[in-house]
This record gives structure tokens, C-alpha cells and sequence, in this order.
């Protein structure tokens, strides 16, 4: 543990730190994200076989084989109707499914205290405000994440369904816990990546890149593009995993350009009263606020002459 134990070091009052701060620093970040993983890991791969009677809550095999044993039995094993398992080809083909799923569910069930982790090296180097944009993001990206894994796990069994009946009753498909899983994993990284989607935009109409105007001209180029992505990314091509994507995408896109729009107007309410009116952040004001006695080069602008006093004539005449 001496090889992880960071070498105690007084931090400057503004919390900045020399660059052999931030690597120890970075080292026991990473340390306690790799110990969280396989903790969690350790955990999935005990509840992979067991389950919790006590809350309702099934073994994680069973969660995952949940939209294959969902099939007819006739697309699950032509060579036992009654039979729900996946058919491995080597003595290591369920200890590997295992691994991997324990991997993968640990992975998502550590992730708050990782997440705490790398928020934790990343936050001294924000400010305040810039804190709490963060902030938001890192939430919503994870609802929006959850909630693209939730829907690919509904339409996995569908799309299942259609792959595996494709050939009818002349091929039937014995399906390895390898290929299963994969199929299963591609679809819940592609579905929960992709909800991000809305989120970037919108961050990126925040920060003056993008207009809510120009999200909605874009609008059939952008649900073309979101077609174009389905068909390249989703396993197998099936209509109904595709149809799901291009739905749910489209859907979000248009939640952006409505809040993008939103935040336009309130944005341009605020520049009304500071009296900037309909200025673009890239556009100059015709204000001018210079300082007196500078002319438009830059340079003082000398002081205008005075005329001389006039001496009172001799008989007090001014």
C-alpha cells in the first residue's frame, strides 16, 4: 500500500498544486476507481447465481437472459422447446458470460463512488459557476444514459425475436453466451451513449456555439443523419431495434431545439435590459464606451483652447 500512499504536501491557499501534486493526486484517484470496480465486480459475480428473495430482486443471470427467456420457446433452442439456456461451446464459455457480466455490472453499481472520484480531481481546477454547470451535466448524463440502457433492454427481445425467426422453420439458431452477450452490450452502450445527444446540444447552445434557430432548420438533416447512424450501429440491422433508435433520437433532438429555443429567448430578454439589444455575442456594440478625451484612433485628444481673458478698458469697460 506504500506504492498508493500520497506523499503529504501543504497546498497553497488558492488550492493550486505543482505538477508532481497532481500525478500523486491522479494515482490515488485511479487507485480507489480500480478498487471500487472490483469490489463491485466481486459482488455482481456472487449475485450473478443468487438472488434476494427478501426485496423481489432476481439473480443478475437471470436479469440478463431476461429478453432471450422471453423469446417463443421455438427461437430460444430448436433442440428442446422447454429448455431456456444459452448453448456454450467450450468448458469456459460460462465462466467467461460470468466475468464479463460481473465486470459490466460492477462497473455500473461502483459508479457513483468513481464518479465521486474523478469529480473530486477534476473540481479544484473549476470555478464556482462552472462547478455547478458541471454539476448538472454529470447528472443528466447519467439519467439520460439509464434511461437509453432501460429502453435497449425492452427492445432487445424483439429484436431477438426477429434475427432468430428470420430463417423460419428451415434454420434453427443455437445461441453462444459470447455472441448473446455481445449483442446485449452493443445495444445498451449504443442506445445509452446516443440519449446524449440532446444533452450536448443543448450544453453547446449555452455556451453561444449552437442557436435554438438553427437546431430546428437543421432539423430533417439531423433526423436523416440519426436514420443513417441506426443502420450503421445497431447489430443485425433488425427494423425494430432501428425503429426504436430513430424514434427515441428524433424525439430528443426535438426536445433540444424547444429548450435550445427557450433559453434563446431568455438570453435575449436579458440583453434587452443590460441594452444591448439584438447583438450576436461575436458582434461589436455601437456604444460608445470609451473614456473621455480618447478619439477614435486611441489617442488623448487634446484640450480644446481657451481664449484668452480680455483686459477691462480704462474706463472699466469689459
Amino acid at each position: 500500500m506504500a506504492l498508493f500512499r500520497r506523499k503529504s504536501v501543504e497546498r497553497a491557499a488558492d488550492g493550486s498544486m505543482s505538477l508532481m501534486e497532481h500525478l500523486y493526486e491522479l494515482r490515488t484517484r485511479l487507485f480507489w476507481v480500480v478498487v471500487a470496480i472490483l469490489g463491485g465486480s466481486i459482488i455482481s459475480f456472487v449475485w450473478f447465481a443468487n438472488g434476494i428473495p427478501a426485496i423481489h430482486l432476481k439473480s443478475l443471470g437471470d436479469i440478463v437472459t431476461g429478453p432471450f427467456c422471453a423469446l417463443d420457446p421455438k427461437y430460444r433452442n430448436p433442440l428442446d422447446n422447454q429448455g431456456c439456456a444459452l448453448i456454450g461451446n467450450s468448458p469456459f464459455s460460462a465462466l467467461n458470460l460470468r466475468l464479463k457480466v460481473a465486470l459490466m455490472a460492477g462497473s455500473v453499481i461502483s459508479s457513483p463512488f468513481w464518479f465521486y472520484q474523478i469529480w473530486s480531481f477534476i473540481t479544484p481546477a473549476l470555478y464556482s459557476k462552472e462547478r455547478r454547470f458541471a454539476t448538472i451535466f454529470v447528472s443528466f448524463a447519467t439519467v439520460l444514459f439509464v434511461a437509453g440502457a432501460v429502453l435497449a433492454y425492452v427492445v432487445i427481445g424483439e429484436g431477438l425475436r426477429v434475427l432468430l425467426g428470420i430463417g423460419g422453420d428451415t434454420v434453427g439458431v443455437l445461441l453462444a453466451p459470447q455472441e448473446y452477450f455481445s449483442f446485449f452490450i452493443a445495444l445498451l452502450i449504443i442506445f445509452g451513449t446516443s440519449f446524449e445527444l440532446p444533452l450536448i446540444l443543448i450544453m453547446l447552445n449555452v455556451i453561444g456555439v449552437l442557436k435554438g434557430a438553427q437546431l430546428a432548420k437543421w432539423r430533417r438533416y439531423s433526423i436523416f443523419g440519426i436514420t443513417v447512424f441506426a443502420g450503421l450501429t445497431v447489430p443485425g440491422n433488425d427494423p425494430i431495434t432501428m425503429l426504436a433508435l430513430v424514434v427515441s433520437l428524433s424525439l430528443l433532438y426535438e426536445v433540444s431545439v424547444q429548450v435550445s429555443k427557450i433559453n434563446d429567448k431568455r438570453r435575449g430578454r436579458v440583453r434587452q435590459e443590460e441594452g444591448l439589444g439584438d447583438l450576436d455575442d461575436d458582434q461589436a456594440s455601437n456604444l460608445d464606451l470609451r473614456p473621455s478625451g480618447v478619439d477614435g484612433t486611441g489617442d488623448i485628444e487634446p484640450p480644446a483652447p481657451v481664449a484668452p481673458a480680455r483686459k477691462p478698458l480704462e474706463d472699466g469697460t469689459p
